[in-house]
């Protein structure tokens, strides 16, 4: 099937024609040609105008065909496929590969490149369809297409090196789910005969859920590898690595914890953080010239924050502000460093003293009883600027304000 069975001309040239033009005008002015597929063309200027952000090296191919708007939301960036493809070239074997929840194909194709045998299957035909085009397009010549469920290809299926799925997170009314059970197909149901098809098992889920429950309902001696993506500091997903147990031993496997973000890459030994910890808060005087650490997002979600503490010597300043302090400078530190400039308490002649002629300052509260916005306007602060005002509690309970530049 080539594009012009799935987009005739008069809908190829409308798209060509209106290629950067804003899709909510576009649907509302609507089109004359009758033959113009206009709910379709709208896809396809959409999608493209995504993929130019999302999917650079997809958006540069000629002739690929977008899905619909939910299938283009739920796709993986281009960032986050090149990890996954990353993990896949680790697995022992790289012969064979089976997506099991194909949907627009992204992970498929970035995946399946270190294969010499790749299986997509997905139940809606309309993808299929599509992802048969696209891959022919993008060079995957030992891609196969497979129309079907995910469970049904997986009871036939002969036993392969990894199997990925990434189960449906939307309920029957289009709300979003992130229990593990509530997801389509349910993994849990399927994990026995997932690890007797597979070597290895990798699974995409929502960065919303807690990856210790995902952990502890698997099994944790399954699970060897978690990691937390994040993409300029937004959580973007969960991938748990999923492998048959060890014989004759099954607690001697460790397994490990990976926080990235971009090119920052934090790993510690899963055992040691299955119970959320903390090192002992600093008694900390609020003088400034010191430096805050913040760490980045995927460590905020891994909740490892002992580990950050011991490895890079910084203290926190409470149990629950996940905000470090040390008299140096430390390289490397996975996520932000400032240098404190100043502290103040709450009372009016602190904040006087310390803001006076600040008019703008960027704002953040950790462990705090103001939201930012109910911060900023009581200390009158637009946003923006070179100041960064972090709003916390200490170990003592002190509320307080660290003034802070970038380091």
């Amino acid at each position: 099937m080539d594009e012009n069975t799935i987009i005739n001309e008069a809908t190829r040239d409308f798209i060509c024609r209106h290629g950067d033009d804003d899709v909510r005008q576009l649907a509302l002015r609507g089109t004359r040609d009758a033959a113009v597929d206009l709910p379709l063309a709208l896809d396809q200027i959409a999608g493209r105008q995504a993929a130019r952000r999302k999917l650079p090296s997809w958006a540069a191919v000629e002739g690929i065909v977008y899905p619909p708007h939910l299938s283009m939301e739920q796709c993986s960036s281009e960032p986050t496929a090149l990890y996954k493809q990353a993990i896949a070239r680790r697995r022992s074997g790289k012969q064979t590969f089976v997506d099991l929840t194909g949907g627009f194909g992204v992970d498929f194709a970035f995946m399946a490149c270190g294969f010499s045998e790749a299986v997509y299957v997905e139940r809606q035909e309309k993808l299929c369809a599509i992802a048969r085009h696209n891959f022919t397009l993008l060079g995957l010549t030992q891609a196969e297409v497979v129309c079907a469920e995910a469970e049904d290809y997986l009871q036939q299926m002969e036993p392969v090196d990894l199997v990925f799925i990434d189960p449906a997170r939307r309920d029957l009314h289009g709300g979003r789910t992130y229990a593990l059970s509530d997801c389509t197909p349910d993994v849990l149901q399927l994990l026995g005969e997932l690890l007797s098809k597979a070597r290895s098992v990798l699974l995409k889920l929502s960065p919303m859920l807690d990856w210790r429950k995902a952990v502890a309902d698997i099994g944790q001696p399954y699970v060897s590898e978690v990691h937390i993506v994040s993409v300029r500091n937004e959580c973007k997903e969960l991938l748990l690595l999923v492998e048959p147990t060890p014989t004759p031993d099954p607690s001697s496997r460790e397994g490990r914890l990976v926080c990235v973000n971009d090119s920052v890459v934090f790993e510690v030994p899963l055992v040691s953080i299955s119970h959320p910890s903390n090192t002992t808060p600093l008694p900390w005087g609020g003088v400034g010239g010191g430096f805050l650490y913040e760490p980045n997002a995927s460590i905020m979600k891994a909740g490892c924050f002992a580990e950050v503490a011991q490895r890079y010597g910084v203290s926190p300043l409470a149990p629950n502000s996940h905000l470090y302090v040390a008299d140096r400078a430390v390289e490397h530190f996975p996520g932000r460093t400032f240098r404190i400039t100043a502290v103040s308490t709450l009372n009016k002649r602190d904040l006087k003293t310390h803001l006076c002629g600040l008019t703008q300052a960027n704002i953040t509260v950790r462990n705090f009883p103001l939201s930012v916005a109910e911060l900023r306007r009581r200390l009158k602060l637009s946003e923006g600027g070179s100041t960064y005002i972090f709003a916390t509690t200490l170990a003592s309970g002190e509320k307080v304000l660290l003034l802070c530049s970038r380091d």
